[in-house]
């Protein structure tokens, strides 16, 4: 029977009836909480079991539907305890062996002269012509179920949702069935007419993408929701990008040329001609009464870091400081000790300030004067102060700011920069990312940044050779490696998880390597461990070794993807490297080959099956970060490479950020709405979309 389920868009799926802990615990696996989420659950398939034919007619391949009655049904049980369940079909034109595997209460379901509607793919088991495993629903069921998804799991387009153990698509076809009815008359469209034309109304879309009766309608749907997505976000981003740009800066700085010539120009090293057009882009920004509000994206070991360096010390000359947030801190000792060098031969203080250490010095007549953090008291700051998450603390005062810089800024959620930028009382704003951001990216997640690129490496940098190392080479690597461990080079060896997983017990772990390599590999060389459960200062302590020369083989997570500096590393080993996205390991990759010998990459994987081989193969002939993120989010998808399902900021279902027309499209929509109502007063549902119970979805 149907039960009236009297719901709202935000009900809790929890609340409705026959939905205990245990389902209510399945639905959360797939981020599902309350009917609006479910409506936006889409099928990512669609079996095809619209072709009904007589069992006469069937041939052995075919996904075809059936209607006939049940001429009987039964279980049997193989010597090793497995369930298959029999039943046998006939339409009057012949008989059909219906067969399922560990499903024995079916022959409670499904009786001996239910008429059964059913569809499958044909197949010879054993001997005879079979439907094995095929969706199947009683005909009496029509009754059950609304007119417009008649027929919810047979001769129809069917929908296959993402599924998780325990929750089925047959289980979400039929709560979908139940919803749809009720909600739909609801749903209010938040998309402009203007804007809209020729897509589906938002009702007909919701309908047509989970029970479509041609592809044809099925693709309408997509185009419709795939567009809301884009052009939401597109609102968003412009709606930010306006209201950064009304802002008034701290204060307007002055640039130095000849100051800053100086600086360049005493540097231990020649910049390339991308740092020096970047630093150009960014203080003809740093001159001007708004705040700036860039990206600065090079590939690990372009550069960006002496960038920064000299950005603070042209904030140093106005009077103001820097404040450098890194996601680690690995990264922002790293920092602390980059800057330091750079920067205090010119008189200026360079602090620390993380959740294990607050250390802020300044610098007195060319002396260090330590100075540390008490809760009760304010913190004397220094000219440079760099940090964690920690930086965002109360207890820190963030006064006379002129610049804040965010590094591996796609490790940080929205709220943690607006956080900086409000405490710092808008400062010009420089976010950094290793990460290659292909054009239909910035074009939509980054569009509310202006964005500068250091595509050229450091002069001298050699290609990391880069391989993919089959099971059968794994010995051959093992040699190859020690042998150059005796010429005094260094290795890292990378792992995905920390510990053993019961549920990935083919996947390497950290700790458990480090013993086998230790014991059974490289008895010889000395070996040391290395990830983020760690305290903070025995991943300093371990960190410092391996710089010393002191730890011949890291073995660690990918903690080290970011901050750890080493010029005598020459070899990167990734095991799983079937797990790490293509633009992951190519940043990998970038931790060696930064000193004066040929450098390598292996790529171990317990997997060896076609595809994921030819995916890692790329690495061994594209050296290039930007290519190797395109390829990426085609392979896997833009809301993986990103991060968009990690951070939460976005939540792309449909929509592909490879789409460059429909890219384009929603901009300029977006542009025009926002030219005629920047602050969408005469749009309130599309301004209502963009927030969540009051609070903003997108803040600034």
């Amino acid at each position: 029977m149907r039960y009236n389920l009297h719901v709202e868009l935000h009900t809790l799926l929890a609340t409705l009836p026959k939905i205990g802990p245990s389902l209510s615990y399945r639905l959360k696996l797939l981020e599902l909480f309350d009917i609006e989420d479910l409506l936006y659950h889409f099928p990512f398939r669609y079996d095809d079991f619209s072709q009904s034919l007589a069992i006469s007619q069937v041939k052995v391949g075919e996904s075809v539907t059936f209607l006939g009655e049940v001429w009987s049904i039964k279980n049997s049980y193989t010597r090793f305890h497995k369930v298959i369940t029999r039943a046998i079909l006939n339409d009057s034109t012949g008989t059909i062996e219906l067969v399922w595997f560990n499903q024995p209460w079916l022959t409670k379901s499904i009786k001996t002269g239910d008429r059964l509607q059913v569809s499958g793919k044909v197949t010879r088991y054993g001997s005879k012509t079979s439907l094995v495993a095929p969706q199947w629903e009683k005909k009496a069921m029509e009754i059950d179920i609304p007119d417009s998804a008649a027929n919810l799991h047979t001769g129809r387009l069917v929908p296959i949702y993402p599924e998780t153990a325990g929750l089925t698509s047959k289980w979400l076809r039929r709560m979908i069935a139940q919803i749809l009815p009720e909600m739909l008359p609801t749903v209010i469209d938040p998309l402009p007419e203007e804007v809209r034309g020729n897509l589906l109304p938002l009702p007909d879309a919701l309908q047509q993408i989970h029970f479509p009766k041609t592809l044809e309608e099925a693709q309408k749907a997509r185009d419709r929701l795939a567009f809301d997505e884009l052009f939401f976000i597109q609102v968003s981003v412009q709606k930010r990008r306006r209201a950064w740009q009304d802002k008034k800066v701290f204060r307007a700085l002055k640039v130095d040329q000849n100051k800053l010539a100086s600086f360049i120009d005493k540097l231990p090293f020649e910049l390339t001609g991308a740092q020096e057009r970047v630093i150009r882009e960014i203080t003809d920004d740093l001159q001007k009464p708004h705040p700036m509000n860039r990206l600065l994206q090079g590939e690990v070991g372009s550069g960006k870091t002496v960038v920064a360096a000299a950005l603070s010390y042209l904030v140093s000359l106005n009077g103001l400081r820097t404040i450098i947030m890194a996601p680690t801190e690995i990264l922002a000792f790293q920092h602390l000790a980059t800057f330091t060098k750079l920067l205090e031969p010119y008189g200026l203080s360079v602090g620390i300030y993380t959740g294990s250490r607050k250390s802020l010095q300044k610098t007195v007549a060319g002396k260090q004067k330590k100075t540390s953090s008490h809760n009760s008291q304010p913190i004397t700051k220094p000219d440079i102060i760099i940090g964690t998450h920690a930086l965002l603390s109360q207890k820190l005062q963030l006064d006379k700011v002129g610049l804040v810089v965010v590094d591996e800024q796609q490790r940080f959620g929205v709220e943690h920069r607006s956080i900086l930028r409000t405490r710092a009382k808008s400062p010009h704003f420089l976010t950094m990312t290793a990460t290659p951001i292909p054009r239909t990216v910035a074009l939509t997640l980054y569009g509310d940044l202006d964005i500068s690129v250091i595509d050229e490496l450091p002069r001298g940098r050699q290609t990391v050779r880069t391989y993919f190392v089959p099971q059968r080479k794994r010995e051959d690597a093992y040699k190859f490696i020690a042998k150059h461990v005796r010429n005094g080079e260094q290795v890292y060896i990378i792992t995905p998880l920390i510990e053993q997983s019961e549920t990935l017990a083919s996947v390497k772990a950290a700790t458990v390597e480090y013993e086998r390599l230790k014991k059974e590999v490289f008895p010889q060389f000395r070996l040391g461990l290395l990830h983020g459960r760690m305290k903070s200062k025995e991943k300093e302590e371990v960190i410092t070794k391996f710089k010393n020369q002191k730890i011949d083989i890291l073995v660690s997570t990918s903690v080290v993807e970011v901050g750890v500096d080493v010029q005598s590393a020459s070899i990167m080993v990734v095991e799983g490297a079937e797990r790490f996205g293509l633009a992951q390991l190519h940043q990998l990759r970038g931790r060696v080959g930064r000193g004066k010998v040929q450098s390598y990459t292996f790529l171990f994987t317990g997997q060896e099956n076609p595809f994921t081989v030819k995916r890692l193969k790329n690495l061994e002939k594209i050296h290039n970060g930007l290519k190797l993120a395109e390829l990426d989010m085609q392979i896997r998808g833009s809301g993986e490479v990103f991060g968009l399902r990690q951070s939460g900021e976005w939540n792309l279902k449909i929509a592909s950020l490879s789409d460059l027309s429909l890219i384009e499209k929603t901009r300029d929509s977006a542009s025009k709405i926002l030219k005629k109502d920047p602050n969408l007063d005469k749009h309130p549902q599309l301004a209502a979309k963009l927030t969540s119970g009051g609070k903003e979805v997108f803040p600034d």
